[in-house]
């Protein structure tokens, strides 16, 4: 994989996305001007709503023009909506921004990963979906360190210098080469979507890892900042909060060591159980420490998630439209995200507490569809 050219300038690109120097204050910033947090999670809703919408467009649109050029339109999109995030001032700016987030996001979703699959060996993907997936917690490992001083001379400052790793972003993605994989023959968007839903054993997967996914962005995006403030903790320890946080979840690079060693099910049924118990103690436990070990515990588990389930859902593809289904299984996950996030946002408009309550309950549900799925599975491959 060292001499891969794809790997290497996507792992790039991940490094480049993540640095969002504005990461420690995200929700701040947006309350200083003028946005709740209800309506925080409104526009996160609506930018769910629209990621359903674009996901199958978007991998029919791959599949017959290219994942490079797919790609590079969809970073484009990711760049002018940070722009956007900069010059927003109102409830319809962060709107606005979030809908141009929404076309970009949906664009990546499920194209990144289906030509990094196609470009390396099946044996090694798994390694490069950790790989990459770490790539990213290093750019944002990187901002938040930096934050810290940005973050002292202004907040502004530190959603401007965003803007600029995003542009180059979208020069290196000139530079990927297409790739396909030998798979079966090639199948209309219908077909695609009837496939789907037979194979319901994936489905159930894919529900599962989409509410632990929601549940973890939501309390590492958007609560950890109220659970901080709650508890005591000074605004200008979050960057450094952040970063070690963003540090120890580099961990996730290892993942397929972890995933060699325990096997595939006992990883994520125990990242799966640590997300559901650290989201309940976070509800009825106010101290400093405690607090940022939760959380940290909560973003650690998500990250060793991401490249087990795209190990799982590119596994389980036979027909030629790889990125067609992979977006076809990132419109089911986005239905499901924006359901929970509805229920932790309203939940969380009324108390921190209550938001931490429903987490933790939506976790254990995953958790239990997870144990359910590894089960079916076993009973299928024994026939």
């Amino acid at each position: 994989m060292k001499n891969n050219r794809n790997f290497i300038l996507l792992c790039t690109i991940a490094l480049m996305q993540g640095l969002v120097f504005y990461g420690p204050i995200a929700t701040l910033y947006r309350e200083s001007r003028g946005i709740g947090i209800y309506q925080i999670f409104i526009i996160e809703s609506v930018f769910m709503i629209l990621m359903i919408l674009l996901e199958i467009p978007w991998g029919w649109f791959a599949d017959k023009f290219g994942y490079r050029k797919t790609l590079f339109i969809s970073f484009l999109l990711d760049f002018i909506s940070k722009i956007i995030f900069y010059k927003a001032h109102t409830f319809m700016g962060f709107l606005l921004e979030r809908i141009m987030l929404s076309a970009a996001v949906s664009g990546v979703s499920g194209c990144d990963t289906a030509l990094l699959y196609c470009s390396v060996s099946k044996e090694q993907s798994e390694k490069a979906f950790s790989i990459y997936n770490a790539s990213s917690i290093a750019g944002f490992l990187i901002a938040t360190l930096l934050s810290t001083f940005i973050i002292s001379k202004s907040m502004d400052l530190a959603v401007w210098l965003t803007i600029f790793p995003y542009g180059i972003a979208v020069i290196l993605s000139l530079f990927l080469k297409d790739a396909t994989c030998h798979d079966k023959q090639k199948q209309g968007i219908v077909n695609v979507l009837k496939i789907m839903l037979k194979e319901k054993e994936i489905l159930i997967f894919i529900f599962a890892s989409a509410v632990i996914t929601e549940v973890s962005h939501s309390i590492t995006v958007f609560l950890n900042q109220l659970q901080y403030r709650r508890v005591g903790i000074n605004v200008r320890y979050y960057g450094l909060i952040l970063a070690l946080i963003q540090a120890v979840s580099m961990l996730s690079s290892r993942t397929y060591k972890l995933t060699e060693k325990y096997g595939e099910d006992r990883v994520l049924i125990c990242t799966f159980f640590m997300v559901a118990i650290s989201s309940l103690l976070l509800a009825f436990f106010n101290t400093p420490v405690l607090s940022v070990l939760l959380i940290m515990l909560i973003s650690v588990s998500s990250s060793i998630v991401l490249p087990i389930s795209y190990h799982i859902q590119n596994k389980s593809i036979s027909i030629k439209n790889r990125a067609t289904c992979l977006s076809a299984y990132a419109m089911f996950m986005d239905i499901t995200s924006s359901i929970v996030n509805l229920m932790i946002g309203k939940a969380a408009d009324i108390s921190l507490q209550l938001s931490f309550i429903i987490c933790g309950g939506v976790s254990i549900l995953a958790l239990l569809l997870n144990i359910y799925y590894f089960r079916l599975k076993k009973i299928i491959q024994k026939r």
